[in-house]
C-alpha cells in the first residue's frame, strides 16, 4: 500500500490551522499526551496510562499519526457509531494497544465526523485498518479479524520494523521492566465458546459444529465462531476423506464432489495452492449449480487463511477470472 495513499493533504491543513507540531519539526519524537492536561510529561518517560488510544480529528491528524509515525507504528482503526462490525474490531485493537505498551499506538478516527481522512484513505468500507509509518501506510485490511490473527499481524509489523524504529524496543523494555501497560485482566472464558472447545478436544466435531453455530444464530457476525467453524468443518471432512480421493478427481474431472474431496485431502497435505487450483478450474469447466458447489468450496476453503495470505489473494483473483 505504500504510495498509494497521499497523507500529505491533512498535514498542509493543519499546518494552515496553525496546528503546531506537540514535539517540535516532524522528524522529531512526539510527546506522547498526558493524562491530565495540568500534568507535565518528561522526556524519557513511559507515557501516561490512556495514551496508547487516541482519537484522532483532522486538526489532530498531524500530531497524532504523522508525527507519532515516525517513531513507532500508529495503526488507524477507521470506524463509525453505527457500524456493528466496527465494536467488535475496536475494542480488540485497544486491548491490544494498550499491552503493546506504547510499542504501537491505536489512532480511532470516526469517518461520519472526519469524511477527508476517510477520502484520503480511500475507504470503501470499515472497518477498515491502516497502519502509518514514518508518514506513510504500509498495509491495511477490512472487516473484523479474530484477536489470535491480530496479534500475529501486528507482531510481524513490529518484526519487521523494530530495528529501524528504536521506540518499539523502548516501549518493549519499559513494559518488560513494568513501566508500560498494566496488566490486563484475563477475560473471563465465555461458556459457548468451552463448551465448543471442549466437544473439539474430545473429537466431537459434530457437537463443536453445533456448538459454533449456535453462537453465529444469536451473533452472526462474531468473527472468532465464523473462524473456527470453518476450522472445525474442515477438521471434520480431513478426517474422514479418502485416501484415493485425489486419484480418483484426476480419473473424473467433471465429478464435482469428487473435486471438492481431492481439494480438502490436497489442503490437509498443505498442498494449498494445487487445492485451490483444481477447484479454479472445475469452476471454469462446470456451469449453474455445480459451478456454484465449486465456487462455494473454494470461498470457504479461503476462510481457513488470512484474508492477505498471498495463495488466497492469488487465488481469489483466478476464480474472478474464472466467473468473469
Amino acid at each position: 500500500m505504500a504510495g498509494a495513499v497521499d497523507l500529505s493533504g491533512l498535514k498542509a491543513r493543519a499546518e494552515q490551522r496553525g496546528a503546531a507540531p506537540r514535539g517540535g519539526p516532524a522528524d522529531a519524537a512526539p510527546q506522547a499526551p498526558a493524562a491530565d492536561a495540568g500534568a507535565p510529561v518528561v522526556e524519557g518517560a513511559p507515557p501516561p496510562a490512556g495514551a496508547f488510544v487516541v482519537d484522532v480529528t483532522e486538526d489532530s491528524f498531524q500530531t497524532e499519526v504523522l508525527e507519532r509515525s515516525m517513531t513507532v507504528p500508529v495503526v488507524v482503526d477507521l470506524w463509525a457509531e453505527w457500524c456493528q462490525p466496527c465494536k467488535q474490531l475496536s475494542p480488540t485493537l485497544e486491548k491490544l494497544a494498550n499491552e503493546a505498551g506504547g510499542a504501537w499506538i491505536l489512532a480511532k478516527v470516526d469517518v461520519d465526523a472526519n469524511p477527508r481522512i476517510a477520502q484520503m484513505f480511500q475507504v470503501q468500507s470499515i472497518p477498515t485498518v491502516y497502519v502509518v509509518v514514518a508518514q506513510q501506510p504500509v498495509t491495511s485490511f477490512s472487516g473484523v479479524q479474530p484477536e489470535t490473527e491480530l496479534r500475529g499481524w501486528i507482531g510481524q509489523i513490529l518484526d519487521a520494523l523494530r530495528d529501524r524504529m528504536p521506540g518499539i524496543a523502548e516501549a518493549e523494555a519499559r513494559a518488560a521492566q513494568g513501566g508500560g501497560a498494566a496488566e490486563p485482566e484475563p477475560e473471563p472464558e465465555d461458556p459457548r465458546f468451552t463448551a465448543a472447545e471442549d466437544a473439539l478436544e474430545q473429537g466431537d466435531y459434530d457437537a463443536a459444529i453445533a456448538a459454533y453455530e449456535q453462537i453465529l444464530a444469536a451473533e452472526p457476525a462474531n468473527a472468532e465462531a465464523q473462524a473456527a467453524l470453518a476450522q472445525v468443518r474442515f477438521m471434520s471432512r480431513a478426517e474422514q476423506s479418502d485416501p484415493t480421493a485425489v486419484s480418483r478427481a484426476d480419473a473424473a474431472p467433471d465429478d464435482v464432489e469428487a473435486q471438492k474431496a481431492a481439494a480438502d485431502a490436497e489442503l490437509a497435505a498443505g498442498r494449498v495452492e494445487a487445492a485451490f487450483d483444481r477447484l479454479v478450474k472445475t469452476v471454469q469447466r462446470t456451469g449453474g449449480e455445480e459451478r456454484d458447489a465449486a465456487r462455494e468450496h473454494l470461498v470457504g476453503l479461503f476462510e481457513l487463511f488470512a484474508p492477505d495470505d498471498p495463495r488466497v489473494t492469488g487465488a481469489r483473483r483466478a476464480l474472478l477470472r474464472a466467473l468473469y
